[in-house]
């Protein structure tokens, strides 16, 4: 049975092949794996990054805001009180005492201040418009980014799980 011994020796060879085939696929397959770890785990520091600034960008976003919408609306009520002043006849300030003959109105230095605080209304509502575009802008970008991740790390996590299986 030198023709038996032959063959199995053969049927041992091709095991050992096979066996040797699955080792090296299986050292592969955990390389990967390891790889596909270290992507989700360098991934996963990135979007806690990325939330950390965007929670910063925000802040920063509510106190301009808060800040250009208490100057503006400040502007807003010295400009009406200056209208009111300038343009109101002298029987409206009936609970006033008399006013001296010395005073009077100044009509072009109240006209000046006037325009002045215009101007100053008119950039505090543009850099008020401008922080909420970057806002939005931003947070745009962000839910983007993040959506971008979720789906890069749903894909990873899939192929690691299948990986593992095999």
């Amino acid at each position: 049975t030198e023709a038996k011994k032959s063959e199995l020796e053969d049927d041992v060879a091709k095991m050992t092949s096979k066996i040797d085939q699955a080792a090296a696929k299986s050292a592969t397959l955990k390389e990967e794996i390891a790889e596909l770890q270290g992507e989700l785990a360098a991934l996963a520091k990135e979007q806690a990054e990325l939330d950390k600034i965007r929670a910063e960008t925000h802040a920063d976003y509510v106190t301009a805001k808060a800040d250009l919408e208490l100057g503006l609306s400040g502007v807003r009520k010295a400009l009406q009180v200056l209208r009111d002043y300038y343009a109101a006849a002298p029987a409206a300030l009936v609970q006033q005492p008399a006013v001296p003959e010395k005073h009077s109105k100044a009509a072009g230095a109240g006209s000046s201040i006037i325009g002045i605080l215009e101007v100053c209304a008119s950039d505090f509502a543009s850099n008020l418009a401008k922080e909420e575009a970057e806002e939005a802008d931003a947070e745009s970008q962000y839910q983007k980014v993040t959506q971008e991740n979720k789906i890069t790390k749903a894909t990873k996590e899939q192929d690691e799980k299948y990986k593992t299986q095999e």
